[in-house]
């Protein structure tokens, strides 16, 4: 299953995460699809980029979202939606 969550980088009690496209059964900072942004929580205020176009495109291709990458794009007030199938009939 597609996953979009967060990726641990940085030396210890300074963290510093990739936000990446994986597979979830994949390791927490192992093999991943592509990186769609990151989060520095270490500096005030924390700074957080994306690509929204390719948050976007996972997400309308089935990507789950983690918790921990859902409330970074509340905090980015970030609204994201399933790409709507159309039923032939």
């Amino acid at each position: 299953m597609l996953t979009l969550r967060l990726q641990r980088h940085g030396a210890k009690h300074r963290p510093f995460y990739h936000i990446v496209a994986t597979d979830s059964r994949n390791a927490r900072d192992g093999r991943f699809i592509e990186k769609v942004g990151y989060y520095d929580p270490s500096r005030e205020p924390s700074t957080i980029e994306l690509k929204l176009d390719r948050v976007t495109y996972w997400y309308e291709r089935g990507a789950k979202l983690s918790e921990a990458v859902e409330s970074i794009l509340t905090a980015k007030s970030i609204k994201l939606e399933r790409a709507k199938t159309h039923k032939q009939g």
